[in-house]
């Protein structure tokens, strides 16, 4: 009889740990579910990867100052510092 209470504790024990984490894991419905940075701006940071990799200035920040300046203003729209 001792053995089948002792199983039964062990059992109601683990579903109780089993559940705690799911809790745990589930995002609040309240908080908006932010972008990756990798995942927004894609047109400005290719126009700015091109200018500052095929630039034929000595210095290519300085030629490519409008597109850096529209990315960095993309991306803080999205919430990033850059």
């Amino acid at each position: 009889m001792a053995s089948q209470s002792f199983s039964l504790t062990a059992l109601t024990s683990g579903a109780t740990l089993a559940a705690a984490p799911a809790q745990i894991a589930t995002p609040s419905s309240d908080a908006p579910a932010k972008p990756k940075p990798c995942c927004v701006c894609k047109e400005e940071k290719a126009k700015r990867d091109d200018c500052m990799l095929f630039s034929k200035s000595d210095d290519p920040q300085k030629d490519c100052v409008s597109t850096i300046d529209q990315y960095r203003a993309c991306m803080a729209g999205f919430g990033f510092k850059v």
